[in-house]
């Protein structure tokens, strides 16, 4: 497999992550959970895509192979727990 092929892949595989926590942060601006002290646009975004990177990557170690629903259902509910703590949620 040459280099232009591997990217492909490597961003084929971290998309799901990339868009779930795009999507996340962008919800959470719209429907005004973002309360005083919460982190910033970017680093919710990032603080999101590298959790939901870690989840698909132990998804496809334990699995031995990508895009079970298992994986993506831990990528669901580790995203939204995620934001919900960095919206501080629980205020």
């Amino acid at each position: 497999m040459g280099l232009i092929a591997s990217v492909n892949h490597l961003l084929n595989f971290v998309a799901p992550a990339f868009f779930m926590a795009l999507g996340l942060a962008l919800c959470a601006r719209i429907f005004k959970q973002n309360k005083p002290g919460s982190q910033s646009f970017i680093a919710q975004v990032a603080i999101n895509f590298i959790l939901g990177s870690l989840v698909l990557l132990a998804g496809l170690w334990l699995f031995s192979r990508d895009g079970k629903m298992a994986s993506y259902a831990a990528l669901v509910g580790l995203s939204a727990l995620c934001q919900w703590v960095l919206s501080r949620g629980w205020r």
